[in-house]
């Protein structure tokens, strides 16, 4: 299963519909009508996410088999919706100890009380009071959990679910994520942090592997997975004249050799040092083009060695799709931005949809090597979140976050590598000044659109702090 599969799957959520038994024997048939109100909910959220309703949970036995239910088959999240009321410390064995990420959906069948509500009507519509004793449990129990109030047939109700059952994928997504790492740069900071304390909180398994692993596969490349990754190179991108058709072959060698790494490695992410490529001594040409296409189809990455931000584009892909590796390179007060780019890595998914990608010829020169074939394009202008994850001690972590626009901007010659110019909704200024006393880091994951609810609900289901500049 490849990493875009894996992230971009549909979200697994149990539903946990809760009432008493006492009502049948008041209402009879109240349990059927009631289930079928849940599995209405269920039919409506479909294009959000994949539902598991087991049933009414009517007593204490039914919450605890149906939570041991969701936990075996690794729900991402449980939505508890109170049918009726049920006393909420029915709740506390089920609850104790389950990490499942939890949305409290205080809903009932109809949106108004009406003068031809009789006391049926009034029973099948109790459940707030279900869901304060509920949410006074869960309080009591530690636990986080989402709340939603209002109309289930509201668009805002699928906004808040979807909101939901994303960031409790992705926190399921990362908890399970490997990464792999050739080599780092030297006195960089602000990528590092402590494995141990990383996996224990946020679960990526960051291993640290050698060259000769790419060397070898690059030897045992199939012609054919070249062949292939040619092809696509010439039907993605406007092919630079100087580039040769041998300077394309290695670079696509190079990228088939690096996947096949991952893929028998079992890894969703990767981070290549250039200078560990550079001096090697078995290989041509930077990664440049493996990485782009790479993270296009899907992979994260992240430069010198960046568990940390590769990591964070596992996330940011389940979070949304293709995500965009990205740093901060110069500021431009004129234009109230940032001149986004790097070194030549950049996916290429989110490039201006009016302008052909390009694959150049582009001097680079680390390590005496061969021109690297490089992606370049401009961003997609509208809006677009910038994301960074910060290490802070122990076990704290912090997500720093900038909601701003891709500005629609002419060309820039003389820059050979991915870039754009982003501006802030706070300004350049300001939102610099707060990203440095936030400790954000100089590698970032870059979203089009506005994906800040997504990012904030997982970093209050993962325990990150969460600080917007």
């Amino acid at each position: 299963m490849s990493p875009q599969s894996v992230t971009q799957r549909k979200p697994l959520i149990g539903f946990l519909g809760i009432m008493q038994e006492l009502y049948d024997k008041m209402l009879p048939g109240i349990t059927e009508r009631q289930e079928q109100y849940a599995r209405q909910i269920c039919r409506q959220l479909g294009d959000v996410a994949e539902f598991q309703f087991p049933g009414a949970a009517r007593n204490r036995d039914d919450i605890e088999r149906y939570m041991s239910g969701f936990e075996a088959a690794k729900c991402d999240g449980v939505m508890i919706v109170m049918l009726t009321y049920g006393p909420g410390l029915r709740l506390v064995n089920a609850f104790r100890d389950t990490k499942v990420p939890l949305l409290l959906a205080n809903i009932q069948p109809e949106p108004e009380v009406t003068t031809a509500w009789n006391m049926g009507d009034l029973t099948y519509n109790q459940g707030v009071h279900g869901a304060q004793d509920t949410a006074n449990t869960l309080l009591r129990l530690g636990k986080e959990f989402s709340v939603f109030s209002g109309d289930w047939k509201s668009p805002a109700f699928q906004e808040s679910v979807e909101t939901f059952a994303i960031a409790a994928r992705t926190k399921a997504v990362l908890r399970r994520a490997r990464i792999a790492v050739f080599g780092q740069m030297p006195g960089m900071g602000d990528i590092l942090t402590d494995a141990h304390a990383f996996m224990r909180r946020l679960g990526p398994q960051v291993d640290h592997l050698g060259m000769g692993q790419i060397a070898r596969a690059m030897e045992s490349a199939p012609e054919q997975a070249i062949d292939a990754v040619v092809r696509a190179c010439r039907e993605n991108f406007d092919i630079d004249p100087k580039l040769t058709d041998a300077a394309i072959r290695e670079a696509a060698r190079l990228q088939v050799a690096i996947q096949s790494v991952l893929d028998q490695g079992g890894y969703d992410s990767f981070s290549l040092y250039f200078n560990q490529i550079g001096y090697d001594g078995r290989f041509r040409q930077t990664h440049m083009m493996a990485a782009s296409n790479l993270m296009a189809e899907g992979y994260g990455y992240a430069a010198e060695g960046d568990s940390t931000c590769a990591s964070l584009m596992v996330a940011g892909r389940a979070i949304a799709a293709d995500p965009h590796f990205t740093e901060m390179y110069a500021m431009d007060f004129k234009r109230n931005a940032v001149l986004q780019s790097h070194m030549g890595e950049g996916n290429w998914k989110v490039a201006r949809k009016d302008r052909r990608v390009r694959l150049i010829d582009r001097p680079l020169g680390i390590g005496g090597l061969d021109n690297p074939p490089t992606v370049l394009f401009q961003g997609q202008p509208g809006p677009a979140t910038l994301v960074s994850l910060v290490a802070l001690e122990g076990e704290k972590y912090r997500l720093v976050v900038a909601q701003g626009e891709i500005l629609d901007t002419e060309e820039l010659p003389t820059v050979e590598m991915p870039y754009f110019f982003y501006r802030p909704a706070t300004g350049v200024t300001e939102c610099l000044n707060g990203w440095l006393k936030a400790g954000g880091t100089h590698h970032q994951v870059l979203h089009l659109g506005d994906v800040r609810a997504r990012w904030k609900a997982f970093c209050a289901m993962a325990g990150i702090e969460y600080t917007e500049v």
